[in-house]
């Protein structure tokens, strides 16, 4: 007769052994009919399996974060058995949940057509109507490896030889598909429902190793229902259209290349962007305390092995042998120049807290199939800070540097962010008990700030606790931009120390801090939330001058004078088109604003300013239009 507590700490009884379909039943009809798995003693169950003991329980259902992973992997699992029916001799290998959605790699000669999705997504929808059983079996892994050979599904025979002996193995049986699984599942394809949608097929290669064969990989996206599915595909079609690289082209801020892959060749406007990013956050800094700093970027072997990189970041390291026997790396991270600068000379606790900067460029390698434009590349600079404290002031420097990354967040037009605090991955340097200090004072830190937070379990750095902060565009995607993190470890590492009020050598805390954390990400990030329609004081060209006709090239020329003696950046058109199709051509180009000039305005010193996305024009005197456009520069703030 299991006792069964539910969330809210009341408890049923019942006098055989339950399954969570009954469970959720004899709570309540809705809650059954959305239920789709159920988390027992904190492990998630199919709905379907006995509950013979005592147990905490929680039902799963479909729109929350659990829910919406197992949609996604029976979605993987109804579309393995998809492409089973329409294409038998087909091997299929993994096919896990993902953010927003799942994948499954496939062994198959032929590539994957655009048509061939219609027709998986079709024969998937099928399979749902079938309403299939979805049963978990226990086997014996020798039988399992034999079944699956028999099948021709050499893939997954090696996987599960790969499992140990002693480790229970579950199969999954939906129709007369049947595949390896941990499990949960839906009782039934039809508790899937219809919210999904194959998006794209690419290559992958077996177990991630460029040295195997190269599979195909179908992607797709499921929901928990149609609503939340148009809403994605809507935010799709609106990042397609503000794809930086896209947008970067049109603005002509940067390109690549295939002779420097992960690397960012700027353009002069684009460069301009960067450099006002980097000058608006010198800025903030130096008035925040922070001292600037340059250090190399390429640093003998023996420094990276003292701080725990080469061990614990090593593959990720650009390393040469130089010819009198020296192997360099370059530096993949700042903070082991810092701690450098902070060992010259006796430093006091009276000196502490130490705030060092740097725009620093570092490199790292990247799988080329990780590559993604700007977003993710292998050469980047970070607006990296390091502070070097005593253990009672972390709590004081986390509240201030909390309250400067969201300030300047605020500045680029994010307003929602959240903070995730990240503990102990299971690669890491140092010993527990320094960890547990670690941890410690940066959970105490964020509760006496008052700002919410949330648990990111594993994910700190390999050095130290961190709290990341994600930031939410236009379009509701997240973006994890800034960190700051407590380390205990590295400062000793390096010997670094300081002279305590006692007299006596004291190590000090080392908190490493981010802000854009890559300058070149937050670059794409900020052009594609403001689908490159920049705020005028971080626009690369703020003003471009146009004429109506010929006889206006000399004010106009004059105009462009008068703005950039006034700091603002600006151009002119004098080419012999006509006025509407030079509007339209740097409107494109997301120029902010654009002066028209003609006859007219000669006379009465006016220019007739359009901003971008408006329609219609206001003629102003020209030093009033000046004077405008140099205030909303001065308060950084956008435009109506």
């Amino acid at each position: 007769m299991p006792n069964i507590q539910l969330p809210d700490g009341s408890v049923r009884q019942f006098p055989d052994p339950v399954t969570g379909s009954e469970i959720a039943t004899d709570i309540s009809k809705s809650l059954a009919r959305d239920a789709v798995a159920l988390r027992v003693n904190g492990d998630l169950w199919d709905l379907t399996r006995k509950i013979d003991n005592d147990a905490a329980i929680e039902i799963v259902t479909r729109e929350s974060e659990d829910g919406l992973e197992l949609l996604r992997h029976d979605a993987a699992h109804v579309l393995a058995e998809a492409v089973k029916e329409l294409w038998p001799d087909t091997q299929v290998t993994i096919g896990p949940a993902i953010e927003n959605g799942f994948y499954y790699d496939f062994a198959r000669e032929e590539p994957f057509t655009t048509d061939d999705l219609e027709r998986i997504e079709s024969r998937m929808k099928e399979i749902v109507d079938r309403d299939e059983t979805i049963t978990r079996e226990l086997w014996k892994r020798d039988d399992a490896v034999a079944f699956f050979r028999d099948l021709g599904e050499e893939y997954k025979a090696q996987i599960i030889e790969d499992i140990p002996a002693d480790e229970p193995l579950t199969l999954y049986r939906q129709g007369a598909f049947v595949d390896l699984c941990r499990g949960p599942h839906l009782p039934t394809t039809g508790k899937l429902g219809k919210a999904f949608r194959l998006t794209r097929v690419s290559g992958a290669y077996w177990r991630g190793d460029a040295n195997n064969a190269m599979l195909q990989r179908i992607y797709g996206t499921a929901w928990a229902n149609d609503k939340q599915l148009r809403k994605y595909l809507h935010q799709l079609e609106e990042a397609e259209k503000r794809d930086h690289r896209r947008l970067g082209r049109i603005m002509d801020l940067f390109h690549f290349q295939e002779e420097a892959p992960g690397a960012i060749f700027w353009h002069p406007r684009g460069w301009s962007l960067f450099q006002k990013l980097i000058d608006y956050m010198r800025e903030r800094q130096t008035a925040a305390g922070y001292m600037e700093v340059n250090t190399p970027e390429i640093m003998d072997r023996s420094l990276w092995e003292a701080s725990g990189h080469w061990e614990s970041f090593g593959e990720h390291m650009y390393t040469t042998q130089t010819e009198d026997g020296r192997n360099y790396a370059i530096r993949p991270m700042n903070c082991p120049g810092h701690v450098q600068v902070f060992k010259q000379g006796i430093t006091s606790y009276r000196d502490l807290p130490y705030r060092l900067c740097e725009f620093g460029k570092v490199h790292r390698y990247e799988p080329s199939g990780a590559l993604h434009g700007m977003l993710r590349v292998r050469a980047f600079t970070q607006d990296d800070a390091h502070i070097f404290c005593t253990v009672e002031q972390i709590t004081e420097e986390t509240i201030a540097v909390c309250d400067l990354i969201l300030g300047i967040y605020r500045d680029f037009g994010f307003a929602d962010v959240k903070i995730k605090f990240a503990d102990r991955p299971n690669i890491r340097v140092g010993e527990d008990d320094v960890w547990d200090k670690a941890e410690a004072a940066l959970t105490q830190a964020l509760e006496s700030s008052g700002l919410e937070y949330t648990h990111n379990p594993g994910e700190g750095a390999f050095y130290g606790p961190k709290l990341e902060f994600v930031l939410r565009d236009a379009i509701g995607r997240d973006w994890q931009c800034g960190t700051h993190q407590v380390d205990l470890n590295l400062p000793g590492r390096l010997a670094a120390t300081y002279i305590g009020e006692d007299g006596q050598k004291h190590t000090p805390v080392l908190l490493h801090r981010a802000i854009f954390g890559s300058l070149e990400r937050f670059t794409g990030i900020l052009i594609e939330h403001h689908a490159g329609n920049l705020p005028l004081w971080l626009a690369p060209l703020q003003a471009k001058v146009v004429t109506i006709t010929s006889d206006a090239d000399d004010y106009a020329m004059q105009v462009v004078d008068e703005l950039r003696a006034a700091g603002i950046s600006a151009e002119a058109d004098l080419r012999n088109e006509k006025i509407s199709y030079k509007v339209r051509e740097h409107s494109v180009a997301k120029v902010p604003v654009i002066l028209a000039v003609g006859q007219r305005e000669i006379e009465d010193r006016n220019v007739a300013v359009r901003r971008l996305g408006s329609k219609h024009q206001k003629v102003l005197p020209l030093d009033a239009a000046i004077q405008s456009l140099r205030d909303e520069i001065d308060q950084r703030v956008s435009s109506d």
